[in-house]
């Protein structure tokens, strides 16, 4: 009779710690690269979905003559207001708009810049702070 010899067959404790390892630094390398790029995401949003605004209020003020005023704000673009002479159907936008993080921009008419402001408030929705608690202008996706 033959005897049937086995062996096994796995891994050792020691290329399990070293996997683990090589595993660990390399999340160490990327983990920080993706941390915060969706408050950046949330950034760009804004910039872009302000240029869409601005692009309508420039054909508001073609249509009219003016921008809407700071009382009608962007909701001008949204429901005719008393002021608009001539009103597309549909309107210009959809809707009012919010910003990423859920607030409604901040439309000032004339503005400090230019014939309007438009900004959002950032991330934690008060005027000023840093990073992406920073104030967006429209004026900042132009530069």
């Amino acid at each position: 009779m033959k005897k049937i010899q086995r062996t096994q067959s796995g891994f050792t404790l020691l290329e399990i710690m070293v996997v683990v390892a090589i595993i660990g630094l390399l999340a160490a390398m990327i983990v920080p690269n993706v941390i915060g790029q969706g408050e950046q995401a949330k950034v760009d949003i804004a910039k872009t979905n302000m240029s869409r605004v601005v692009q309508q209020l420039d054909m508001y003020k073609f249509n009219n003559g003016t921008y809407p005023s700071t009382e009608e704000g962007i909701n001008a673009l949204v429901e005719r207001s008393a002021s608009a002479r001539k009103w597309p159907e549909g309107g210009y936008l959809p809707n009012v708009p919010e910003d990423p993080w859920g607030n409604e921009y901040v439309y000032i008419s004339p503005g400090v810049d230019g014939p309007f402001d438009l900004y959002s408030l950032g991330a934690d929705g008060a005027e000023g702070g840093d990073g992406t608690d920073a104030d967006i202008s429209w004026r900042d996706s132009n530069n």
